[in-house]
């Protein structure tokens, strides 16, 4: 058997606490050499903990030898008092830092200190709750690298909930089973149907298919379709199981015209529109992620949920098939008629500015006297006459 490792070590944001007194804690998804994905929940205090005794164990690399040989990353020390400004600026060191301590040569990186500092502790699945039942204040830091300031941190942020429409059992250690009528909260939400929850002590991936807003029964789940349609790639294989869906080999390109929540989108391959997973597709032009889309199955569609218990049934908005069709034909010929119309015309007016380069202009011709006097005014006719 492989010898664990971490593969990627992600900051979501923080959170406030309040038992067993006000304090606060950043929120690590962790992923391991098997592709599961854990929450771990780590104290400043801690990581820097952590990091003087990773120090100690290695002092050429932490430059305490020769200062020039120093590899592994700086951690500024903790505050005599951490409020919520300190908390947050922090955000972006730390994910600085461990970013830099997993691409260290495996002695360190693959070490059981570093592994050990990672693993799920008990009091990470099952916080102490405050005795006053207040919620903790959860911050997320967006996903967005290419912007790396404490600008970007959003908070705080009661996390949304949910409910359950129907039974879901978990088929692996990283989902999280719930039953009809259960309330979660969403941690993230992800576009290919699988979305990150929390209820009580637990956490784990959920299929949103499953899930409904509670808070908002008016609220639309899906975003309006869009017809003129986003160019994505197929980066695997699927045969479409049931009538409504399409068998797209990898490689090829579709163009996506409605984003599902549950992550079935409705794409288009030429005249042909159906349903097919997020999961499988990626923007045109983006980088390849790193098995990022195969570390969970295919999310359930909402439509093959049985025994659905939807409040919100006769409010929720469903486009038929026939009507993505439909629309789909209709916006292809809108496109393709105007296509036809601007290369018609360009086609005419480069005929006309072609008849206008060799047409050479006509010299009108001197008028009579006659004419000239005729069209003169009465003053200028007198004039005339004494001259003459």
């Amino acid at each position: 058997m492989a010898e664990p490792f971490l593969r990627h070590v992600q900051l979501l944001g923080f959170e406030k606490r309040f038992s067993p007194s006000q304090h606060y804690v950043y929120m690590f998804m962790v992923k391991w050499q098997d592709l599961t994905e854990k929450l771990v929940y780590r104290k400043y205090t801690e990581m820097y903990e952590f990091h003087k005794a990773l120090k100690e164990m290695f002092p050429i690399e932490s430059g305490q030898i020769n200062k020039e040989h120093r590899t592994i990353p700086h951690l500024p020390a903790p505050k005599w008092f951490d409020g919520l400004k300190s908390t947050e600026n922090r955000q972006v060191t730390l994910a600085d830092y461990c970013s830099s301590l997993l691409s260290l040569p495996p002695k360190i990186s693959r070490c059981p200190h570093v592994l050990n500092f990672f693993k799920v502790r008990p009091d990470d699945e099952n916080p102490t709750a405050s005795s006053n039942g207040r919620k903790p204040e959860t911050f997320l830091l967006k996903t967005d690298n290419s912007k790396k300031n404490v600008s970007d941190i959003t908070g705080p942020i009661i996390l949304q909930s949910y409910r359950a429409i129907a039974d879901y059992e978990k088929n692996s250690k990283s989902e999280l089973s719930v039953k009809a009528d259960d309330v979660v909260d969403v941690v993230e939400k992800k576009e290919n149907g699988w979305w990150f929850c929390q209820m009580k002590n637990k956490r784990g991936w959920l299929p949103a298919a499953y899930l409904e807003p509670l808070d908002s029964p008016d609220e639309p789940e899906d975003q309006e379709p869009n017809y003129e349609g986003e160019l994505h790639v197929a980066i695997k294989e699927y045969i479409g199981e049931l009538e409504d869906e399409l068998s797209i080999q990898e490689g090829e390109s579709v163009e996506v015209i409605h984003k599902l929540l549950d992550g079935w989108w409705v794409v288009r391959r030429g005249s042909k529109t159906g349903y097919f997973p997020a999961i499988y597709l990626q923007k045109s032009g983006d980088a390849v992620s790193a098995g990022g889309s195969q570390t969970k199955g295919l999310p359930p569609r909402r439509r093959t949920i049985s025994n659905a218990n939807s409040i919100h049934k006769q409010k929720r908005k469903e486009i038929s098939q026939d009507s993505y069709r439909r629309n789909s034909t209709k916006y292809l010929k809108q496109r393709q008629s105007s296509t036809d119309a601007i290369l018609s015309m360009t086609i005419e007016e480069q005929k006309e500015m072609e008849n206008t380069a060799k047409a050479e202009p006509a010299i009108p011709p001197r008028p009579s006297k006659e004419l000239i006097l005729d069209k003169c005014s009465e003053h200028t006719k007198n004039k005339i006459k004494t001259v003459n």
